[in-house]
């Protein structure tokens, strides 16, 4: 029988491969009839085609790769590109009930009295983008930069506000961006994950898994997680005294064994993302090695990375690796900032108190490996082709914490986007005079950035669909537009 032919069959009875134990749990639509989309995932789990095969985007894209650089803790951007003289002249007042109005004013308390931070502000690049002293190194590329300086979330906690970040959704559950990428454009290199997670710390970053999951999508498309240190894939090589015959052989008979099970239970995509997992762990310890590994690079650029600062090291080595990636093909990289050693507010940027210290140490983890990042994208011929986003959970508030630290702030912070195919040197939108609240009528929620980002990487975000439980579901939910603005 055709393929053709199983599929109508599929989409006319609603039944066979497990249809009536579909229908029978209220999984099909209508009771019974399967969409195209679902009967499609049927066959793939029957018939073993590659989920992760190379797939058409839906017009040209710019982009090829995503450098998602999530900054954990979220710093404070009013510190770093939100110049804002009225607030260093209000410092030490209280908020006028002007810049309140329309917002809940903290997840702590209230307002208290206006801070400024010890700053000194320049304007860079033909752009005349402003920057803080702490971050030098960035500064140099003002005009790389597409700045989105009217962005918004919804909530103002941590777990939430990654959550959404990295989902688009509030609760667990859905896919995360990294993970729609793999489902609409498959994989670029089939010896290396589509969609890869970097950290570097000892535990994985706030929320684990969540952010990087495939959510209702097949397992198979989940982000693969890099340990830092020199052998970030636990388990990759062989065991000792196993031939490399005897692991093909074995693998064979386990896909064997596999398919077989999975031909019973073809919507279990659990089954199926098994023995890709398997075969691409297999691959991969020819490739993945390689493909992290630093040490042939020269000197000249381990230092533009800051490899050669204590303080700049880690971070630097995962950008790097970024950069490795990307030119082998990996779709999707996600880059997570980050911890000192310290525990408490200074293990990231979440600074409630003592702001100056905190800052000043976490803007020098990153300043150098960013820029050294933007310069060697550039210097290989990759940042046309890469879309670079400096991104966090939210900003900070205007007033003070502690004295001298400040509040979460989800009504209005700074973003930036560098590479593929973005309005270089452009900003967009603005805060009020003291940083608080977005612009009217430029806001940029978090699904507004998706959006923009899957254009990039030539996907309408209305058009990447995947039904789920009867519904036609998308990385934007109901919501989201792309910022054309932004876009060259």
């Amino acid at each position: 029988m055709s393929n053709t032919s199983r599929r109508e069959f599929l989409l006319k009875s609603g039944y066979g491969l497990g249809g009536l134990g579909l229908a029978a749990s209220g999984l099909l639509p209508g009771g019974g009839m399967i969409s195209s989309a679902f009967a499609d995932e049927l066959l793939n789990a029957a018939t073993g085609d590659n989920p992760l095969a190379p797939k058409a985007p839906h017009f040209a894209a710019k982009a090829k790769t995503v450098i998602w650089l999530h900054m954990a803790g979220a710093p404070s951007t009013l510190d770093l590109y939100d110049y804002k003289p009225e607030l260093i002249k209000l410092a030490g007042k209280g908020v006028p009930d002007s810049f309140l109005k329309g917002i809940k004013t903290s997840t702590r308390g209230g307002a208290t009295k206006l801070i400024a931070t010890n700053r000194k502000w320049k304007q860079h690049g033909e752009s005349g983008a402003w920057f803080s002293d702490l971050l030098p190194n960035l500064a140099r590329h003002a005009d790389d930069l597409a700045f989105i300086k009217s962005s918004v979330t919804v909530g103002a906690t941590h777990d939430i506000s990654i959550m959404k970040l990295n989902s688009g959704g509030l609760n667990p559950g859905r896919p995360t961006l990294g993970a729609w990428v793999q489902y609409a454009l498959g994989s670029a290199n089939p010896n290396l994950p589509a969609y890869v997670v970097l950290y570097n710390d000892t535990r994985e970053p706030r929320g684990g898994v969540t952010n990087w999951s495939s959510g209702f999508l097949p397992a198979v498309y989940q982000g693969t997680p890099f340990r830092p240190g020199p052998s970030p894939i636990l388990h990759l090589d062989n065991p000792e005294y196993l031939a490399k015959t005897e692991k093909r052989n074995s693998l064979d008979l386990l896909k064997r064994l596999n398919q077989k099970h999975a031909a019973r239970y073809p919507v279990d995509t659990e089954l199926q993302a098994r023995t890709e997992s398997y075969e691409l762990a297999y691959r991969m310890q020819e490739t993945a090695p390689e493909a992290v590994d630093f040490s042939k690079e020269s000197e000249a650029t381990k230092e533009l990375y800051g490899l050669n600062d204590e303080a700049t090291k880690n971070y630097g080595e995962l950008l790097l690796r970024a950069r490795r990636l990307t030119e082998r093909g990996v779709r999707f990289i996600q880059v997570v900032s980050g911890p000192t050693e310290v525990n408490g507010d200074s293990r990231d940027w979440d600074a409630h108190a003592n702001i100056e210290e905190n800052h000043s140490k976490h803007a020098r983890i990153v300043d150098k490996p960013i820029a050294g990042l933007l310069a060697d994208l550039k210097a290989q011929g990759l940042l046309d082709t890469t879309l670079v986003v400096w991104t966090s959970e939210f900003g900070r508030t205007s007033w003070s914490e502690s004295g001298d630290g400040r509040d979460h702030n989800p009504w209005g912070y700074t973003q930036w986007l560098a590479g593929g195919g973005v309005n270089a040197g452009y900003t967009h939108g603005s805060t009020d005079a003291i940083g608080l609240q977005a612009e009217k009528g430029k806001e940029v929620d978090t699904f507004d950035l998706h959006a923009t980002v899957l254009n990039q990487l030539g996907l309408d975000h209305l058009k990447t669909i995947y039904k789920h439980q009867g519904r036609s579901e998308r990385p934007t939910v109901v919501y989201g537009k792309v910022i054309k603005e932004l876009i060259a």
